[in-house]
């Protein structure tokens, strides 16, 4: 069963999108403003976020930000804001589609699906390689010059985020929002821990991790 959170301040709306996916056996959660989201979104597993943009308190395009700073779960944008450059606004956010009211609740439906099932497909499939270092996302299997290495879930999470993220200076900051979220209530020199850790693990490759004096590090990978 897929699992979706839909997100929209007008009660109607959300009533006739939840009352189509229900038929389609779905099991929808609700948010009726952007900060209501996040926090439902920070409890919860989800498939699919249906978003609207012009909410109290936070709008969507706030909310697919910081969504889209810890995960790539698919969202779509259901709004009445038609012009292109709403659009392109959206699109520019990594949304993966946009649907203006009034809208076909039967296309809604099966363009979820569609890009449920797409996400899934390339989930299965997602796997990393760089200088021997690689990475099947779906088996959360990591092995150096072939051999597996065992790792936590955190030190998984931070090598995996350093490979997506090469050759680019990431702050502790935004090592911690992407690792442990926002909510997070430790010390930064946490991550110093973590990375000295990965470190050890890596043996050879260890040195792929360079430490950006005063701001953090970067995964370095040369030509």
């Amino acid at each position: 069963m897929y699992k979706i959170l839909v997100v929209d301040d007008e009660v109607r709306m959300r009533k006739l999108i939840k009352d189509y996916f229900k038929r389609e056996g779905f099991e929808v959660s609700e948010a009726d403003n952007g900060i209501s989201a996040l926090d439902t979104f920070s409890k919860g597993s989800f498939d699919l976020i249906i978003l609207d943009i012009m909410m109290p308190f936070m709008d969507g395009y706030a909310v697919c930000k910081e969504i889209r700073s810890k995960s790539t779960i698919p969202i779509i944008f259901l709004t009445a804001k038609s012009e292109d450059e709403d659009k392109l606004t959206g699109y520019s956010l990594e949304a993966d589609d946009y649907m203006t009211k009034p809208f076909s609740p039967k296309i809604l439906v099966a363009k979820a699906k569609a890009i449920i099932k797409r996400n899934m497909g390339l989930n299965d499939n997602n796997k990393i390689s760089i200088n021997g270092i690689e990475i099947d996302e779906a088996s959360y299997r990591v092995a150096i010059n072939g051999e597996e290495l065992t790792l936590s879930k955190k030190e998984y999470e931070i090598l995996l985020y350093f490979l997506k993220n090469k050759n680019i200076v990431l702050t502790r900051e935004n090592l911690i929002e992407n690792i442990w979220g926002y909510d997070f209530e430790g010390e930064i020199r946490t991550v110093d821990t973590l990375v000295k850790r990965l470190r050890e693990k890596l043996l050879d490759k260890a040195d792929m991790i360079v430490t950006v004096r005063g701001v953090g590090y970067k995964f370095e990978v040369k030509a």
